[in-house]
């Protein structure tokens, strides 16, 4: 009989233990996972762009410019200096969808969009989110903005989360979240309170 005790009892600790192992393990993961979900929350708020609900920009050229074929692939009146393969390039985006993440013509974000165009229209390779292409920039002002250079805007937490490409006269081209690869306006509420730096990339 005291060898069956001692037997059971053996058994018990055992049990216990493995009860103990096993709740620790859950307690590691649960620990683990609230980690991750922190940080996965604070990349978001330094990367992922804010939904910024508007109406896109629509190019309306006068009637002798476009009488006269003086309309580049955006439906701008077409200037001397224009680099017609830029506007060429953003023509086959424009309407893209905006997907966090993405980098294709079935979805793609602010820097994803960016990073392709200059890719085919520069031959640059840029970093991958909008908060590290500022390092290959050299940052200027609002009013030295030429075509062909970065805008970046911050977040309501003041962190660089959104870029776009300027092109002339207050507009540029972006994925915004709500609609898509769009033109707009660097006047408009939102983007004139969020505006940060231009950035004009180094050669």
């Amino acid at each position: 009989m005291p060898r069956m005790k001692s037997a059971r009892r053996v058994m018990l600790l055992a049990m216990m233990g493995l009860t103990m192992v096993f709740a620790s393990c859950d307690a590691v993961k649960k620990i683990l996972n609230t980690d991750l979900a922190e940080e996965d929350y604070s990349m978001g708020e330094l990367y992922v762009d804010e939904y910024v609900k508007e109406v896109p920009y629509v190019p309306t050229p006068s009637a002798e410019a476009a009488a006269a074929g003086k309309v580049n692939a955006l439906g701008l009146e077409r200037m001397p200096d224009d680099n017609e393969q830029l506007y060429d390039a953003i023509e086959g985006w424009i309407g893209t969808p905006y997907l966090y993440g993405g980098t294709t013509k079935s979805g793609v974000d602010c820097s994803g969009f960016v990073g392709n165009i200059f890719n085919e229209v520069y031959d640059k390779r840029l970093h991958r989110v909008a908060n590290d292409m500022q390092q290959d920039c050299q940052l200027i002002s609002r009013s030295e903005l030429r075509e062909g250079d970065l805008v970046f805007f911050v977040n309501s937490k003041g962190h660089v989360s959104h870029v776009g490409i300027y092109l002339r006269d207050d507009l540029f081209v972006h994925s915004s979240t709500s609609r898509g690869v769009i033109i707009s306006r660097l006047g408009d509420k939102y983007w004139s309170a969020h505006f940060y730096k231009g950035g004009r990339v180094k050669v």
